[in-house]
């Protein structure tokens, strides 16, 4: 079965149904969920076109808050909401450094993404990941890392379907929650 998937960059033509998602309680951050889409919806709804352009950040501009609280510098990064045929379905983000794969400390992975529990077990998390791997090599990378929980093996699939080679288990640090994880690569 072939999804349609689309990626779409954030903006007013799509907000209404990316708002609904997260008043039914979805959050595109795993650690934070609930309290997270709270925040998001407040920023959408306060100041749409700033959400709107940081969603596009090639430069990596202010902090980002991570999940114990603490604050780091924000790398550049790009978000897009996943769309399935016309019904919103997720999001999906690329963050990186100029000039190396290398990622700092605070910064898991190149890519995450997350589905809305009603369009999953479609292979959109799959359609998305394929669909942006482009983009990252247009960027210059030429591979990204994406982590999982060890005992996640929906999103483990995922990345396997996309080429993706387990490179390392680890522990997530502390502000992440500690949790056994695993390290994958793509190659572009």
């Amino acid at each position: 079965m072939t999804i349609d998937v689309c990626l779409i960059r954030p903006g007013p033509t799509h907000v209404e149904r990316y708002a609904e998602a997260l008043r039914r309680g979805w959050s595109a951050d795993n650690v934070r969920g609930q309290a997270a889409a709270d925040e998001e919806l407040a920023l959408l709804q306060a100041d749409p076109q700033s959400y709107y352009a940081r969603s596009d950040d090639r430069i990596g501009i202010g902090l980002v808050t991570l999940p114990d609280g603490s604050q780091a510098q924000r790398l550049p990064w790009m978000r897009r909401w996943i769309f399935a045929g016309d019904a919103m379905a997720g999001s999906i983000n690329l963050r990186w450094q100029p000039g190396t794969e290398a990622l700092p400390p605070h910064v898991l992975g190149h890519i995450g993404y997350a589905v809305v529990p009603w369009q999953q077990n479609r292979g959109i998390a799959s359609a998305a990941l394929s669909a942006l791997l482009p983009e990252a090599r247009a960027l210059g990378l030429r591979w990204v890392e994406l982590t999982t929980d060890e005992d996640n093996a929906a999103s483990q699939r995922v990345i396997a379907r996309c080429g993706g080679a387990l490179v390392e288990r680890f522990n997530k640090p502390a502000a992440y929650g500690g949790k056994p994880s695993q390290r994958w690569r793509i190659p572009l």
